[in-house]
């Protein structure tokens, strides 16, 4: 989408997870700009937070005003106000890739809408929700680990748009301890990706830690909703963390594949020692356990995680009921589903894109990137110490 709101001015989505939806000029230097948001199959559940956009040709050190609306929605069937709010400013690039946070910033919890007045010091920038993390993005780091001899990718089945599936493996051997990692469930958490890069890169360099776990990888599970800028589902409007105790190849391949891949493993004679799905709230950040069971795991893994990374809980260590909305199909997560079929050790852990009192800031891809290389240091602990 390439629509011109200035003379000299435009704005851009037509680019890897770009996302807007309605344009509207208020004058020369003001503009709203609509969330495009997602819904599910049914039409509901809409997520409404996630933006992606450049604009070009902005007059340098005059101030523009951009307000992000559209913002309310709806979460598990209640209405909310929205999850774009004052403790989540955006970030800003001059260049694609460098990125920092908007300062300047109001929030206006009546309509509900987000203002940001920019002076930009170029002509071109791009502002979203956080740091992106696109299918891009993982092509460059696939094409710079793929000659490494600790490293093995499998294509496990296809996205409904087509896109591959991917499960890497590093390291090696049927006996060892097994981990699986499970990455960017729902499009917009795109602090899930940059973890899961640290973590890679992490177990690529540290031989001690592949030496004895064997490390299984779902690096991007929704690369159609990270293509078209998507929040929370796939093309069929089904939610990639929901849905695990339905079996539909065509509505929801993506799920087929990821549990096709633990089922294999399985069947194989392998074993999981421990299995994360990692996400981003914009406020909240905990560690759930499954829904029975490995309590005294449980404990140990969120002791670990607060005492040697970043993660600073929002609440208590807390366990997943057997569905999130009981009566309903289609309502269990992965760590439900994979609970229910396998009685596997399975927890989902959310982090915060607000401000983290560790790190006295808002997160940035360098953060998460670090959290995830101190990730996967803890879980070889946990796992090994058992």
């Amino acid at each position: 989408m390439l629509l011109p709101v200035l003379a000299l001015v435009t704005i851009q989505t037509q680019f890897d997870g770009g996302s807007l939806g309605r344009i509207e000029k208020v004058s020369e230097a003001h503009f709203r700009l609509g969330a495009k948001g997602d819904k599910d199959q049914d039409g509901r559940n809409r997520q409404a937070n996630w933006y992606y956009f450049r604009v070009d040709g902005a007059p340098v050190g005059k101030e523009l005003t951009l307000d992000i609306v559209d913002l309310p929605g709806e979460y598990n069937y209640k209405p909310n106000r929205g999850a774009i709010t004052k403790d989540t400013p955006p970030v800003i690039s001059y260049d694609g890739h460098r990125w920092r946070h908007v300062e300047t910033f109001e929030y206006d919890p009546v309509e509900p809408k987000m203002r940001l007045r920019i002076k930009p010091e170029s002509s071109r920038f791009w502002i979203a929700h956080v740091a992106p993390y696109t299918n891009e993005t993982l092509a460059r780091l696939r094409h710079e680990i793929q000659g490494d001899p600790a490293f093995r990718e499998e294509k496990i089945g296809k996205s409904v748009g087509g896109r591959d599936l991917l499960l890497w493996t590093i390291g090696g051997g049927s006996r060892k301890k097994t981990v699986w990692l499970m990455f960017r469930q729902h499009s917009w958490e795109t602090g899930s990706s940059w973890a899961g890069e640290g973590a890679v890169r992490e177990l690529l360099a540290n031989e001690a830690l592949r030496r004895d776990v064997t490390w299984k990888i779902i690096p991007l599970c929704d690369p159609d909703g990270v293509a078209r800028g998507g929040v929370r589902f796939n093309l069929n409007g089904y939610d990639l963390n929901r849905n695990w105790d339905v079996v539909d190849a065509v509505k929801m391949p993506e799920i087929t594949a990821e549990r096709g891949a633990v089922k294999r493993w399985l069947d194989e004679g392998g074993h999981v020692d421990l299995f994360l799905s990692l996400h981003n709230t914009e406020t909240a950040e905990y560690l759930e356990g499954p829904p029975a069971g490995y309590r005294e795991l449980a404990r140990r893994f969120h002791e670990l995680l607060v005492e040697r990374t970043e993660f600073f809980p929002s609440r208590e260590l807390s366990f997943a009921s057997e569905t999130t909305t009981a009566g309903m199909k289609g309502r269990m997560t992965v760590i439900q589903g994979l609970y229910k079929d396998w009685k596997l050790p399975g927890f989902l852990m959310e982090q915060r894109i607000a401000y983290n009192a560790k790190l006295k800031r808002l997160p940035l891809p360098e953060d998460r990137m670090r959290f995830g290389a101190e990730l996967v240091k803890v879980m070889h602990t946990l796992v090994t110490s058992r």
